[in-house]
């Protein structure tokens, strides 16, 4: 049986569980080596400790101590030298968005060399911002593709600026109403999701890595000397680093799962914090005996 599509409002809800459990996550590793209490955490963010365990667990499915456990560096040192996934979480238990979009059928087609040159003359671009299940993002698409999913804290014309700079000669039209039919989609619980298309513009090298990122499963992570391999650069982790950095389309293109090469969760161009949530309910789905409170 196919699930609702979320609405708007649903959406809406879901960013704002988000924003509270984010800033949970940012404080919760600010402060871990001292392995703080719920109580400091629940009066850290505003919250009785019940609401702050429900909210939690309906989020990531576990508990914030478990989420944590869940993220340590040891995990992910050991589930890199054994190509095991790791991690525990459960998006079932609420947020059905991310937890559907390992389903969805991506495929990726680069501008042509004219359209780079023109800086995208002659092509139409929908955009606005909506809400997601990860915060508000700013997303664009063209008649080709989806061109942009950008997350947004803050000020939106950063991503806009952003998108500006890479199509300059583009013709921009916004319409949020648009885009959030389109989060809507991409964040639906239905179990026939439709194809997904990117169209993006990058470096032949770019493109490579992208390429690499898309092929890479849900469940598992990998570090930028392993994905400079991947793309027959084995030297190259520093631009393979940039290349990852320069990804416009978040999560779709999952530059979250690579991770340094001693376990630690390195840079994520839409913030650490956000890099950790993901990681924390994406992979958690290949361990699902561990999401328990």
């Amino acid at each position: 049986m196919e699930t609702a599509i979320p609405s708007s409002e649903d959406l809406d809800e879901r960013a704002r569980a988000y924003d509270t459990v984010a800033a949970a996550l940012g404080w919760l590793r600010s402060h871990a080596e001292r392995q703080p209490s719920l109580a400091e955490l629940a009066g850290h963010v505003g919250l009785s400790e019940f609401h702050l365990q429900k909210l939690f667990a309906r989020w990531a499915g576990v508990s914030p101590k478990r989420f944590l456990q869940h993220l340590a560096k040891e995990r992910a040192r050991a589930a890199l030298r054994a190509g095991d996934d790791v991690l525990g979480a459960s998006l079932e238990a609420g947020l059905s968005g991310p937890g559907r979009l390992h389903d969805l059928l991506v495929s990726c087609e680069a501008a042509s060399p004219g359209e780079v040159r023109s800086g995208g003359a002659g092509l139409a671009i929908v955009w606005g911002v909506a809400a997601t299940p990860l915060g508000k993002a700013l997303l664009a698409e063209t008649a080709r593709g989806l061109c942009k999913l950008a997350f947004v804290d803050g000020d939106e014309s950063i991503r806009l600026a952003e998108l500006r700079h890479d199509w300059p000669a583009a013709a921009l039209e916004r319409d949020d109403a648009a885009a959030a039919k389109l989060a809507q989609r991409l964040f639906a619980g239905y179990s026939r999701p439709e194809p997904v298309h990117l169209f993006v513009k990058g470096t032949r090298f770019q493109l490579k890595v992208w390429e690499a990122l898309l092929a890479l499963p849900e469940g598992r992570l990998t570090t930028y000397g392993e994905l400079a391999a991947r793309v027959g650069q084995p030297g190259a982790a520093r631009a393979v680093g940039s290349a990852v950095g320069a990804n416009p389309i978040g999560l779709l293109i999952p530059c979250h799962r690579v991770i340094r090469h001693d376990g630690g969760l390195g840079g994520y161009r839409w913030g650490e914090v956000r890099k950790q949530a993901l990681l924390g309910l994406e992979l958690g789905r290949h361990r699902p005996s561990e999401a328990v409170n």
